[in-house]
């Protein structure tokens, strides 16, 4: 880790020397695992290696997958169900794709909040926070093509209306909507090319994450108190964290089982809890299914996208400034995408000095609303559209906006924080005691 002092790799036989100067992967390895680790890291930092094992489960059972299907809109249906019955393990295996999918967002929300609430997007993280962000709308992009490959109704539907918010774009829409489709509907170009790139994208996403660890090995973990490791020394480095094997290795593996324990408890007794049942019914370009709604993981944005309608009055300003420019379905689309656009600007709008959350009283209270706004934002997106739900999901959709771009900026001026430990050894000996164990928090 750059900065902080501590034992790098020392080649010892010939064989490890000759190997070290020409391809030092051993090195790489062993400063990887034995990298100096924030001693105080709670619970909540299991979740990146959770996210690792469900990228490789992803692209694992992807790539079986892929060796029986057909993207072809008059064979794919037929071959999902050929995988289910016909291939041997096969209906196991797609179950643990889907489910997997599940558990990808599961951890990445929880792995987005913990970093809002422990503000690891501040200095020097915030290229560490762009990349994860990257990573996320992958992981989306992913997702929504990978759902159009049973095709099913949901599949066909969802793909009609997601693809047609593109097309909304002023002047150059319906070229990117064509362009997506590959013609100007769905069709089985649009189902050739979403495969291709549902098989390409995870390898993607393997590359960001890649450069994901790099940036935050090298600028260090976040940890509870947000108070950066001691670089003065070596002695000083070694009192404020260990190495991450054994400690933080084996503790994550704890924690790694006990979730894929649940998973496949899932996957073999409730494996289609998180589907829809419209889409084991095959596609029919000629009946739309009676709700049209996207994946759980998907549904918080979705709300934000219906929540901005032409009898909005932010919608109606829009519409008269830009000279009818931008219409109810164009700022909807906006509004969506600027969700996400401004959880990636949380560094630059966060203006307190403190870095963790746990020693900000009055963003504590905000931060909760917001974790209750998030699950509000997804039961408005998995609701039929009525005005109640798109009264709540407007309401919603306001405070989202209004956390980050009001909340945030001004609570770094007015806010008190309370005393933040010194060191993170301090913070470690104050909850574990003082007894002169190096073994991480619990």
């Amino acid at each position: 880790m750059a900065g902080i002092p501590h034992d790098h790799y020392e080649p010892k036989s010939g064989f490890e020397k000759w190997l070290h100067k020409r391809l030092p992967i051993v090195g790489l390895l062993y400063d990887t695992l034995m990298i100096p680790t924030p001693k105080n890291l709670n619970w909540m930092w299991i979740w990146g290696i959770v996210l690792t094992f469900c990228l490789i489960l992803q692209i694992a059972t992807g790539i079986v997958l892929a060796m029986h299907y057909t993207p072809n809109t008059g064979l794919a249906f037929a071959s999902v169900e050929h995988i289910m019955r016909d291939v041997r393990g096969g209906d196991m295996i797609r179950y643990m794709h889907m489910n997997g999918a599940t558990l990808f967002f599961i951890a990445v929300y929880l792995h987005i909040f913990r970093g809002l609430y422990y503000g690891s997007y501040k200095a020097p993280r915030e290229v560490t926070w762009i990349i994860g962000m990257l990573i996320y709308l992958a992981m989306m992009a992913t997702a929504f093509m990978g759902y159009v490959l049973p095709w099913g109704q949901m599949s066909f539907w969802g793909a009609t209306v997601i693809t047609g918010l593109f097309g909304a774009i002023p002047g150059v829409g319906p070229t990117i909507q064509a362009w997506l489709l590959g013609g100007p509907a769905v069709t089985n170009a649009t189902l050739n090319r979403f495969f291709s790139l549902h098989y390409l994208l995870p390898f993607v996403i393997a590359a960001l994450v890649a450069v994901h660890i790099w940036a935050f090995h090298s600028t260090g973990n976040n940890n509870p108190t947000g108070v950066e490791v001691r670089r003065t020394s070596k002695a000083d480095a070694e009192k404020d964290t260990v190495p991450f094997w054994p400690y933080f290795v084996l503790k994550d593996l704890f924690a790694l089982a006990l979730i894929f324990t649940i998973f496949f408890a899932i996957v073999s007794y409730m494996p289609n809890y998180f589907g829809s049942p419209d889409n084991y019914i095959e596609a029919n370009p000629m009946k739309t299914p009676a709700s049209i709604e996207p994946e759980w993981y998907f549904l918080p944005f979705y709300a934000i996208l219906r929540a901005f309608t032409q009898d909005v009055w932010v919608v109606q300003l829009a519409h008269f400034v830009t000279f009818g420019l931008v219409d109810a379905k164009f700022f909807g689309v906006l509004a969506m995408f600027g969700a996400i656009a401004v959880m990636a600007l949380a560094p630059w709008l966060d203006t307190s000095s403190v870095r963790s959350g746990k020693y900000r009283p009055m963003f504590k209270w905000w931060f909760a609303l917001l974790v209750i706004d998030f699950v509000v934002l997804m039961w408005c997106g998995s609701q039929f559209p009525t005005a109640i739900i798109g009264w709540v999901s407007l309401i919603a959709a306001t405070y989202w906006f209004a956390y980050f771009l009001i909340i945030l900026p001004l609570l770094g001026v007015i806010e008190k924080p309370t005393k933040i430990p010194a060191t993170i050894e301090d913070d470690f000996n104050a909850h574990y005691g003082t007894g002169g164990s190096a073994h991480p928090a619990e």
